[in-house]
């Protein structure tokens, strides 16, 4: 807007003033729309807190709509013999293990040499290894090729089935070969090493040669063979880590009833946590007459509803058919409690009927099932919720650009009020300079007459 600091200069009245009072009456118009932007503002921010509040609660509820949330297992081990890994497969039973020996690989050392780094080979040679189960690929030994080289060369060209390095006996150089597999048909029996070798090569000792040998255990008195320390499917569900030869290990699988009772706590806690969002966001103080973002909203209403309606259902069958049952109560507050000991007595001898009746035997025939299905219509794609959210921001956009027509139209009205008390100024002196003109006139009229 122009200045109008220069207004009143001519009138000798104070319309810079008056301006500034047309101006706050006018803008006292913009304060009601900045009213009702701030508090669909705080709506949305409102439903934003709810959603993820629901959001959660439902995670919670569809943990519990799963049946293998109710089989989680616990393995203990007790003794050195081995460690065990329990998976879903398993099933509970306690299982003696005695270790009678360790399964090792296999070694071979060649004959010794004077040097490892100088040529022993003239001409490209094969080099090849006999193993229990069969022999492996010839090596290929290039022309000139080192003790060092050679190793080298089965280490890349193996397929990864042998290692090898160099060992200094303080008398000379050997190779020495290792299997990468444990067991008895993993075992190195010979080799061609000497064989390939220029003949001007000297080699003192022989080759040693260390077969590869199974582990050897036995579960509840079952002997059994392996030719890994780390044994998949001898007690069903279970890995085996064969740790100590000699030994005897316990190994214990049982009902993780604490992973059980963590998720059915966490449903409730979840739930609790909800009702408590919703009561601060639709809460009213008496005294002060605030009232919270989504004081007396109705899709708010209607989530509450359906929430209170969804827990208090009923689910069919011959076990457990209501929260209650499995030892969760709704309390006057609206929040839900648990019975510790109905609960822990529940998941320790009926693990499977609290599964049941959370889980159901279909995607909606459990509590939780049901749940779920109740919440997707609440905060899933074209639910309530959403609903509600999509209206409050188109409200809050037509409130946006009526601010900004309302404050724009309050500009020009004051621009008009400018420019007509402009006017004005202009027009008052002039007839002020008109007047004292006359009044100047007429007193030298006088003055004539008098003389």
């Amino acid at each position: 807007m122009a200045s109008i600091t220069s207004l009143g200069i001519g009138s000798g009245l104070d319309l810079n003033g008056l301006l500034g009072q047309l101006k706050e009456a006018e803008q006292a118009k913009l304060g009601p729309i900045a009213e009702q932007i701030q508090s669909e503002d705080a709506k949305i921010s409102a439903y934003g807190k709810l959603q993820s509040a629901l959001e959660q609660f439902q995670s919670s509820a569809e943990a519990l709509n799963k049946p293998s949330s109710f089989e989680s297992l616990t393995t203990n081990v007790e003794g050195s013999a081995v460690g065990a890994v329990s998976s879903n497969e398993a099933q509970p039973g306690q299982y003696e293990v005695q270790v009678g020996q360790l399964a090792t690989a296999s070694s071979l050392v060649t004959e010794r040499l004077e040097t490892a780094d100088e040529s022993i080979v003239t001409g490209e040679q094969s080099l090849s290894f006999a193993l229990a189960d069969g022999a492996i690929d010839p090596i290929t030994i290039a022309d000139g090729s080192s003790l060092e080289d050679m190793r080298d060369a089965i280490n890349q060209q193996s397929d990864g089935r042998l290692s090898a390095s160099i060992i200094n006996d303080g008398e000379g150089f050997r190779l020495a070969v290792n299997s990468t597999e444990t067991g008895a048909d993993a075992s190195i029996e010979s080799t061609n090493f000497s064989s390939i070798l220029a003949g001007d090569v000297q080699t003192s000792d022989a080759q040693v040669v260390q077969a590869g040998q199974d582990a050897e255990f036995n579960v509840n008195g079952i002997d059994i063979v392996s030719s890994s320390n780390q044994v998949e499917g001898a007690i069903q569900g279970i890995t085996l880590n064969l740790s100590e030869a000699g030994a005897t290990s316990t190994v214990s699988v049982e009902q993780d009833s604490d992973a059980i009772r963590e998720q059915v706590t966490a449903f409730v806690d979840d739930f609790n946590t909800l009702k408590d969002t919703i009561t601060s966001l639709t809460a009213y103080d008496v005294e002060t007459g605030q009232a919270a973002g989504l004081n007396a909203d109705a899709a708010t209403r209607a989530v509450e509803r359906e929430l209170r309606q969804t827990i208090s259902s009923v689910v069919g069958g011959d076990g457990f058919s209501v929260l209650s049952d499995v030892g969760i109560s709704l309390q006057v507050d609206g929040k839900l409690a648990i019975d510790e000991d109905q609960l822990d007595s529940i998941v320790a001898n009926q693990p499977d009927q609290l599964a049941s009746f959370f889980a159901g035997d279909s995607e909606e025939g459990g509590m939780a099932g049901q749940i779920t299905a109740s919440l997707e219509s609440l905060v899933g794609t074209g639910g309530r919720l959403e609903s509600a959210v999509d209206s409050s921001e188109r409200r809050f956009a037509a409130l946006e650009d009526r601010f900004a027509t309302t404050e724009s139209r309050i500009e020009q009205t004051v621009e008009r009020y400018r420019t007509q008390f402009q006017a004005m100024d202009g027009m008052v002196a002039q007839m002020n300079q008109t007047s004292a003109y006359l009044t100047q006139q007429f007193a030298m009229l006088g003055q004539q007459n008098q003389s």
